[in-house]
């Protein structure tokens, strides 16, 4: 079957209205900026795909007349577009992202793991009881503002609690560039309030801890119980793991949805532009500091202390941000210094392969 995708390069290209029917491409989130990587010719002969799902025996890709499992890779991730090759489909080519979510492996390792691709709203999921945790909630907000990502915080169980506007007000106090949604996962609130953001094309993923709502409320964008869901413990508002890898589910007539397992661990590494969009009060504070090394904490003319004193910035949210700097740090060097040693065993290796055939050349 010959597939036409004239449509999707940007010259030609054209919102569709509502009355026409999305291509199976478009419905995946294709969008004429991916077209601009890639010639016609390149574009017939390897027909895009996109990673809807990541199981260890694979990658499950969909595309339009194509829904294969390709060969595992370490490269490419959730919501990643690839060039489908079907005579090589291990050398698919893995077109340029326009954002990405990764974090440093959880464990002792040093190792960066993608999370997910491609994704245009991330939805930050908490609930209004125990488990709500700015300091939580900011690592999140950060790693979006890191990957260009619109983060909006979606405060679930309102309906539960007993002063929900107080969560609403502690979670809009991290930052005036982040939304904060309060709502009820179930029914149909979810689709009302979340509605901005869930248009039809657009990506959009839930992230958070175990047990907050995130496959409650993909359920309730998709309009069915495909997804199991489970409660918390009710001594400590804890959640149980209940989706176990990350899958891509489309709304109908809508955007794509990201469910994700809930991450104790989330440690950053290279995010440093995120942190400093999080604390832009705080970094704007310490432009103006007597000196340029100041560290904020007892040096004259500090101007973060001024703040402090005056009640202006709270000393909690200064100690996030020299925690969140000081962590980022340590995890981009020693992931910098890894990357060091492995070419240099790289090339040390090429070497004596180089040396080997040399004399294996020379004997002959």
């Amino acid at each position: 079957m010959t597939r036409d995708y004239s449509g999707f390069f940007p010259a030609s290209a054209t919102p569709p209205s509502k009355s026409v029917k999305a291509s199976p491409l478009e419905e995946l989130g294709w969008q004429p900026s991916l077209a601009q990587q890639i010639s016609a010719d390149d574009l017939m002969r390897t027909p895009p795909v996109r990673v809807v799902e990541v199981h260890r025996s694979g990658l499950h890709a969909r595309g339009q007349d194509i829904d294969r499992v390709l060969p595992p890779r370490t490269d490419a991730t959730v919501g990643d577009w690839l060039l489908f090759d079907a005579d090589h489909p291990a050398s698919s080519r893995l077109l340029d992202r326009k954002s990405l979510l990764q974090r440093r492996a959880p464990g002792k390792g040093r190792q960066v793991q993608l999370i997910a691709a491609n994704i245009d709203t991330a939805f930050v999921v908490s609930s209004c009881n125990q488990d709500f945790n700015i300091a939580r909630l900011e690592r999140y907000i950060a790693l979006a503002f890191e990957a260009e990502i619109t983060p909006v915080i979606v405060l679930t169980k309102s309906d539960l609690a007993s002063d929900a506007e107080d969560y609403a007000e502690r979670a809009r106090s991290i930052s005036d560039r982040v939304a904060v949604v309060s709502l009820d996962a179930r029914g149909e609130e979810p689709g009302s309030k979340l509605a901005e953001w869930c248009k039809a094309g657009r990506t959009v993923a839930f992230l958070g801890s175990s047990g907050v709502g995130k496959s409650t409320l993909t359920n309730a964008l998709i309009g069915s119980d495909a997804i199991a869901t489970q409660g918390i413990r009710e001594d400590d508002a804890k959640g149980r793991h209940t989706t176990t890898r990350r899958q891509l589910h489309l709304v109908p007539g809508g955007c794509l949805v990201l469910d994700t397992p809930g991450m104790r661990e989330l440690q950053l590494t290279d995010v440093a532009s995120g942190i400093d969009d999080l604390f832009a009060d705080v970094n704007a504070l310490a432009a103006t500091c007597r000196f340029n090394d100041c560290a904020h904490q007892s040096e004259p003319g500090c101007a973060v202390q001024e703040a402090i004193r005056e009640g202006q910035l709270d000393e909690s949210r200064l100690n996030r941000w020299r925690k969140l700097k000081a962590e980022e740090a340590f995890n981009s060097a020693t992931l910098a210094e890894r990357r060091s040693k492995d070419k240099a065993f790289g090339k040390m290796v090429r070497g004596i392969m180089k040396q080997k055939a040399q004399k294996n050349w020379d004997g002959g």
